[in-house]
Formats: C-alpha cells, sequence, structure tokens
C-alpha cells in the first residue's frame, strides 16, 4: 500500500535541493549562523511578497505574535479577542504578555472568527483583537477594521496558515500588524522553528526587532526586557527558496482544492470548505465536516491515507485555559466533526481519487 501523507515534505524538498545545499555551504564558509546576508535577504524579499515594508524574522510562530503583540502595548491590565476555533498557540502568546485571553465563537460556515461577537466582547481593557487566518484565508479583517473605526483597538493577524492568501486583494496586516509562522508543513515552511512580524508601521517594526534581540539592536545596549528569538541563517536559504517557489505552490493548492471540490460533490455526508467572497484561497489546509469522525479518520489512516484534525479542542476546553470557561456553540459543534484531507502542490489527481474513494468507503462502513 503507498501511502499518501497529509504534506509531502520530502516533495518540496527535492525542488529546492540543490539551492539549500548550496545555501548551507555558503552559510558554513562564512559561519554566518545568526543574522547576517542570508536573513537579511529574507527579510526583504517576504516583506515585498507580503506588500509591506517591513519583515523581521523570528525563532517560530507564537514568537512571533508575542512580539507583534507586545510591539503594539498588550501586556498586563488589556485583553485581547481571539477565536475559541484556533490552535493554543494564539491563546499562548496573549497569556505570555500577561494579558487576559477573550474568547470568541467563530462563525459556523468556514470557521473564522465571528466579527459580531468580537465586537460585542470588547470592553474598556480590549487593546486588540486576533483574528486567525485559518486553513489558508484570511478572516474579515475589513469588517473588523469597520467596527473599529475610532476605537483605540489594534488587529493582531495570525496569518500562521495563509502565506500568500489575499481579501479583497490585500494581505495579511497591511492596515496593521501580522504574525506568521514557517513550520515545516505550511505553504512556506522552514527546516525546523521559525517565524515573521510583518507591518507598515516602522515603530511596530523597531520594537519588534528589539524585543527579539534581548532587547536591544545593539551589543550589550538592552533597552527593553526582550526575549532571543531570530531567525537563523540556514532556515533563510530554505525559506529564500522555497518563497521563490511560493506562488506557483499556492496555485498547485488551489488546482488541487478545485479537485477535491469535484470529487467531494457526491458525497452528500461531506461538508466540503466554504471560501469567503473577496477572498484568494491558498489551502494551507483542506477542511472538510463528516459524521463519526474519529472512526472515519481511523479508517481513513489504515487504507493509508494521511488524513488529520485541525483541531479537535476548542482552547477554552483545554486543560490550559479550562478557566475561561465560556459556551462557544459552532466551534464546540465543529470540533468533532472537521477532518483534514490531504493537500500539498505535488499532490496528483490520482491521489485525491484514492482520497476521495477511501473517504466514501470509511463514510459507509462508519
Amino acid at each position: 500500500m503507498t501511502r499518501i501523507p497529509l504534506v509531502d515534505l520530502a516533495a518540496a524538498h527535492a525542488e529546492v535541493a540543490e539551492e539549500v545545499e548550496a545555501g548551507f555551504k555558503r552559510i558554513i564558509a562564512e559561519t554566518a549562523f545568526i543574522g547576517g546576508a542570508e536573513v537579511a535577504a529574507f527579510e526583504s524579499e517576504y516583506a515585498a511578497f507580503s506588500g509591506l515594508p517591513h519583515a523581521i524574522g523570528v525563532a517560530n510562530g507564537t514568537d512571533a505574535l508575542e512580539l507583534a503583540f507586545r510591539a503594539v502595548g498588550v501586556g498586563p491590565g488589556t485583553e485581547v479577542i481571539l477565536p475559541a476555533n484556533t490552535f493554543i498557540a494564539t491563546a499562548e502568546a496573549v497569556a505570555r504578555t500577561g494579558a487576559r485571553v477573550v474568547l470568541v465563537d467563530c462563525d459556523p460556515a468556514t470557521y473564522l472568527i465571528d466579527v459580531d461577537a468580537a465586537l460585542a466582547a470588547i470592553t474598556p481593557r480590549t487593546r486588540a483583537i486576533a483574528p486567525v487566518h485559518l486553513y489558508g484565508q484570511l478572516a474579515p479583517v475589513d469588517e473588523l477594521r469597520k467596527g473599529l473605526a475610532g476605537r483605540d483597538i489594534v488587529i493582531v493577524e495570525d496569518a500562521a496558515q495563509s502565506q500568500g492568501a489575499t481579501r479583497h486583494g490585500l494581505g495579511s496586516g497591511v492596515d496593521g500588524i501580522a504574525a506568521t509562522s514557517f513550520y515545516p508543513g505550511k505553504n512556506l515552511g522552514a527546516y525546523g522553528d521559525a517565524g515573521a512580524v510583518t507591518t507598515a508601521v516602522e515603530e511596530w517594526a523597531t520594537t519588534v526587532r528589539t524585543l527579539g534581540s534581548h532587547g536591544g539592536l545593539r551589543k550589550y545596549h538592552h533597552d527593553l526586557v526582550g526575549v532571543n528569538s531570530r531567525l537563523d541563517g540556514l532556515q533563510a536559504v530554505v525559506l529564500r527558496a522555497k518563497l521563490a517557489r511560493l506562488a506557483g505552490w499556492n496555485e498547485q493548492r488551489r488546482a488541487a482544492a478545485a479537485r477535491y471540490h469535484e470529487l467531494l460533490a457526491g458525497l452528500e455526508q461531506v461538508v466540503r470548505p466554504v471560501t469567503l467572497d473577496g477572498n484568494v484561497h491558498v489551502w494551507h489546509i483542506y477542511c472538510v465536516r463528516v459524521p463519526n469522525r474519529d472512526d472515519v479518520l481511523a479508517r481513513l489512516n489504515a487504507a493509508g491515507v494521511g488524513a488529520a484534525i485541525h483541531y479537535p479542542i476548542p482552547v477554552h476546553r483545554t486543560g490550559a485555559f479550562a478557566d475561561l470557561g465560556g459556551s462557544f456553540p459552532n466551534a464546540e459543534a465543529a470540533a468533532p466533526q472537521i477532518l483534514s484531507l490531504p493537500i500539498y502542490p505535488q499532490i496528483t489527481a490520482d491521489q485525491q481519487a484514492r482520497v476521495a474513494e477511501e473517504l466514501a468507503k470509511a463514510l459507509s462502513a462508519a
């Protein structure tokens, strides 16, 4: 049985292997392991790709979120509103600043943040709202922005799953600040942990860079209480090679998503993903909704299909944030039914046909 992985990192590496090998040799020869020309070049290239003047490389996506929050004034005594349906890192980053996490429900069709619920949750302590651009499409940041007009509240976008995605022609962070992750399985993935913050606001960019370098931009001059969170040269080599291919890879993901839409159209038990009007999706994850999800998942995995779940437990149901309490019916209803199918740029039509066939079998047997 030939297994179909959830993400094929080996196939992606095959396309960049020669460039990465040459780049690693340069880094080793120059001993430019922290910072250096490769990091500076990647930051410049990723900023241009994002349509923003500033991109600051950091050690991972969670740090990117925390530093973005801190840069805009999130800290003790403040609150940040975010969706219950997200990876725990979004909430962790808020908690690490000392601020209070305020959860709201998600939209039942897209699983993105419920804008009306977010605006209704604002208090005098709210400093930021953190929409999560889930599965590869942007949350309705434009609607949030309208609702926040005249208020001193910042939108900090969790863009870990949406490199290259746009909404009404605009990408993440164009009117604020965004944090992303280059975890290996992302659309733009490193060969380890890495992340970045993007923004058009120079003051915030400088603060992020300062915080991530022990609170200072000159050696032994520490103006803020910072952390050690820097992008290294080896990861920058990988990210530069992959960034040059990202637009094309995202197009391949869109083609793969379109094939799934057609292949799954006849399966009445499958709720296919919805793309918001105005969004250009990059399909980091192809997330469907099915009954008897855990049994279906087990059957798919047994048949060699690398399906998975993103995310099985809403934030308020985790042990780490159980004290938040609350009821978020849409997130709670989706959690036991959502299922992620294999998708990556190099997936073939035959592989997808097999995924659809095995899904149909699993649903009939579950």
